[in-house]
C-alpha cells in the first residue's frame, strides 16, 4: 500500500470514530492553547511591568522612611508611623556639590480624600508635592500648568487634577476645569467643608503605574497637604531624578552619605531610611512573572501529557477493536512497517489537527485578554511569539508520536493467524 492510500485509510478510520477522535483532539487543543496563552500572558505582563517604569520616569530613585534589608521593603512596625524624613532632607539632596548627578528632587506625602465641586463629590487620592515634581516624574499637561515655585513655597491654594478626577467633576456639565474652585477634604477629617483650591491644570491621561491609577489623584502644594489635610510635619517619600543610568549607583551612595550625615548615623546598618532604584522593583517583578510563567507552562505541559495518554488509550482500544482487520491485512500481504505506519499516522493526525486548532484558539484567547486588559486601563501588549507556537506544536506532535509508538508496534507485531481467530 502506498503512502497516499495509507493516508486515505487513516482518515476513513478516524471519521468512522468521530466521537472518540474529537475527545482525543480536544485534549491536545487544550494543552497547546494553554501553552500559547500562558506564554502570551507572561509576555504581556512583563510589558506591563516595564511600562510602569516608563510612566514614572527612568533613572529614578525613591527614598523611603524606615530601615530595610538589602532586598526587602522599608521595615514597618504595626501601629507606629516612621517619621525619619523631613523637608530639610530633600533640600540637602538638591545640593549639587553633595549629590552632583541628581537633576531634580521632589518631596511627597499622600492620602485619601474627597473632592467637592458644586453638588459633585469624588473620592480620590491627593499628592502633596513641590513644583519640581514634573521634572522627576514623567507627566505632561492636558491643559493649564503645574504649580510654580512661588505657589508651592507660598502655600497658594491651587490644585492640579488628574484626568479621571477632572472628567468626573466637569465633563457632564461641560465646564472648563481651569479657574474653578473645588474643596478638598481628607478622609481623616470629620468636620464639614474642606479646603478651597483653585484648579490651575489637568494632567494628561497616564494610565496605571505600579498597579495604581495615576489619573485618579490630584496634586496640591506640599505644606497644605502636610499641615491642613494630614496634620503631619514629616515626608512619606523623596524622589530623586538621576542624569544617567550609569550614575545611579553613585547617586545612591551620595544620597546615603548626605542623609547619614544629617541624621548623625555613622554605620550604614543603622540607617533610618531606605534608598531604592525604581528599576530594581521592575527587575524583582520580572523575576516573579518569569517564575510564574514557568510554573504555568509546566501545568499546560501536563495537560499535553494527559492528552497524550488519551491518545495512548484510544490507540490501544483501536488496536484491540481492529485485530481481525489487522490480521486480514497482513494475510493479504501487508508487512509490519505498513501496519505500524498506519497507526503512527493516525496518532500523528490527531495531534496535528489538535495542534493547529490549539494554536488558533490560543491566539484568539490571548488577543481577547489583551483587549480586556487595555479596556481596564492597562498597557497590555498582545505578544504571541514564534517560539511559543513552535514549542506548542513540537510538544504536541512529539506527544502523539511517543504515545502512539507502543500501540503501533503492538499492532505490527500481531500474528496474522491469531489476529484472524480473534473474537
Amino acid at each position: 500500500m502506498n503512502f497516499i492510500s495509507t493516508i486515505k485509510l487513516v482518515f476513513r478510520t478516524l471519521l468512522a470514530r468521530k466521537g472518540r477522535s474529537f475527545l482525543t483532539i480536544l485534549g491536545i487543543v487544550i494543552g497547546v492553547a494553554g501553552v500559547i496563552i500562558i506564554i502570551a500572558l507572561g509576555a504581556g505582563a512583563q510589558s506591563l511591568v516595564l511600562g510602569q517604569v516608563t510612566k514614572l520616569g527612568t533613572n529614578l530613585l525613591s527614598v523611603q522612611p524606615g530601615k530595610s534589608n538589602e532586598k526587602g521593603p522599608p521595615a514597618q512596625i504595626f501601629g507606629i508611623v516612621i517619621t525619619s524624613l523631613i523637608q530639610e532632607d530633600a533640600d540637602a539632596l538638591r545640593d549639587t556639590a553633595q549629590v552632583p548627578h541628581a537633576t531634580a528632587v521632589a518631596s511627597g506625602v499622600r492620602g485619601g480624600g474627597t473632592v467637592v465641586w458644586q453638588s459633585k463629590e469624588v473620592d480620590t487620592n491627593f499628592v502633596g508635592t513641590d513644583y519640581t515634581y514634573p521634572e522627576v516624574v514623567t507627566i505632561t499637561m492636558q491643559e493649564g500648568r503645574f504649580m510654580s515655585q512661588q505657589e508651592e513655597q507660598g502655600n497658594a491654594n491651587v490644585v492640579v487634577l488628574g484626568s479621571a478626577v477632572a472628567d468626573e467633576l466637569f465633563t457632564e456639565s461641560g465646564t472648563d476645569p481651569l479657574g474653578q474652585v473645588i474643596k478638598v477634604k481628607s478622609s481623616s477629617q470629620t468636620e464639614a467643608g474642606g479646603i478651597p483650591l483653585r484648579v490651575i491644570g489637568v494632567v494628561s491621561p497616564r494610565g496605571s503605574a505600579f498597579f495604581q491609577n495615576q489619573d485618579d489623584q490630584i496634586f496640591i502644594p506640599l505644606t497644605i497637604a502636610q499641615k491642613q489635610l494630614l496634620g503631619i510635619h514629616y515626608l512619606q517619600s523623596i524622589n530623586v531624578k538621576v542624569d544617567s543610568a550609569d550614575n545611579v549607583d553613585q547617586t545612591i551612595a551620595d544620597v546615603k552619605a548626605v542623609l547619614m550625615q544629617r541624621h548623625h548615623i555613622k554605620k550604614e546598618v543603622d540607617t533610618d531610611f531606605t534608598v531604592r532604584n525604581i528599576a530594581d522593583a521592575v527587575s524583582a517583578l520580572n523575576t516573579i512573572t518569569n517564575a510564574l510563567r514557568l510554573f504555568l507552562t509546566a501545568m499546560a505541559a501536563i495537560a499535553l501529557v494527559v492528552g497524550g495518554i488519551g491518545i495512548l488509550n484510544i490507540m490501544m482500544v483501536t488496536v484491540a477493536e481492529r485485530t481481525r482487520e489487522i490480521g486480514l491485512r497482513k494475510a493479504v500481504g501487508a508487512n509490519n512497517s505498513a501496519v505500524r505506519n498506519q497507526f503512527l499516522l493516525e496518532a500523528g493526525t490527531l495531534t496535528s489537527v489538535g495542534g493547529v486548532i490549539g494554536i488558533i484558539c490560543g491566539i484568539i484567547v490571548s488577543y481577547l485578554v489583551s483587549l480586556l486588559m487595555k479596556y481596564l486601563g492597562y498597557d497590555w501588549a498582545f505578544v504571541v511569539s514564534l517560539t511559543s507556537v513552535v514549542l506548542a506544536v513540537g510538544v504536541s506532535i512529539l506527544t502523539g508520536v511517543i504515545f502512539g509508538l507502543y500501540p503501533a508496534f503492538k499492532a505490527s507485531k500481531l500474528n496474522p493467524i491469531d489476529a484472524l481467530r480473534y473474537e
